[in-house]
């Protein structure tokens, strides 16, 4: 709780803001610096209420902006706690890095390989391209923070970018800038079990549960640009969707 107040009294002087933006300031470096470790609970918000010397309508708040970032989470009769997993809207269009930066996460990427070549019978299927079209392939690790959090592996049609070094941290922004960003996409979620290989890369251990996630993604002309196969860790990440009937 101290470390709270501490952080508290940092973000007033710092800057002239409410005080439910303080708090929320408050958690969000409380959690980023380690004072509130993953998976751990929040004091009742009536107990940081009265210590910290505002009202619980000022903590519920800032709590339930925290718990909409994903930074939180609230769990029925138990509380809330600092949120391990990362929750992906299925339905919605983005990339990794944006979902990342959007939670107030850092993403950042490790190069497994880069290559440029001829399509192969799979990709050509996918991406309904003829035998001998040129692809660009992008094979990486995706980290938020310092995590690992994914493989993905992705082919795109050559015609999208300009070359293979267009691309350096974000994928959509290279193919956003020639024009040729997914405006939908198909997308097929399965569950595995992460292999050696798979479970290196991720720090984690073969065997673990994982996420295969396949997406076809078009341009706005209509013609399908990449094919990417993601691999998540099952124990950091969830996607979830808004269902409407009829």
């Amino acid at each position: 709780m101290n470390a709270i107040a501490d952080l508290m009294q940092s973000a007033a002087a710092g800057a002239k803001l409410p005080l439910y933006q303080q708090l929320q300031q408050a958690l969000r470096r409380a959690i980023d610096e380690g004072a509130l470790s993953a998976s751990s609970a929040l004091p009742a918000e009536r107990q940081l209420a009265q210590e910290l010397g505002i009202s619980r309508i000022t903590v519920r708040k800032a709590i339930d902006a925290l718990v909409e970032e994903g930074l939180l989470v609230r769990r029925a009769g138990a509380g809330n706690f600092v949120n391990t997993r990362f929750e992906k809207n299925f339905a919605k269009l983005s990339s990794f890095s944006e979902d990342m930066r959007a939670r107030g996460r850092a993403p950042r990427n490790v190069w497994i390989k880069r290559s440029e070549g001829l399509v192969t019978p799979e990709e050509a299927l996918r991406l309904r391209l003829s035998p001998g079209t040129p692809v660009y392939r992008f094979n990486r690790i995706r980290f938020a923070d310092e995590v690992p959090m994914c493989l993905e592996y992705a082919t795109i049609a050559a015609f999208a970018l300009p070359s293979l070094d267009a691309v350096d941290d974000s994928m959509y922004a290279a193919l956003e800038a020639s024009g040729n960003r997914p405006v939908r996409a198909l997308q097929r979620l399965s569950a595995l079990l992460l292999n050696g290989e798979q479970a290196k890369l991720l720090q984690t251990r073969e065997g673990d549960a994982g996420l295969c996630v396949e997406r076809l993604g078009f341009a706005r002309d209509g013609r399908a640009v990449e094919f990417c196969r993601s691999y998540f860790r099952g124990d950091m990440y969830d996607f979830v969707a808004e269902l409407n009937a009829g």
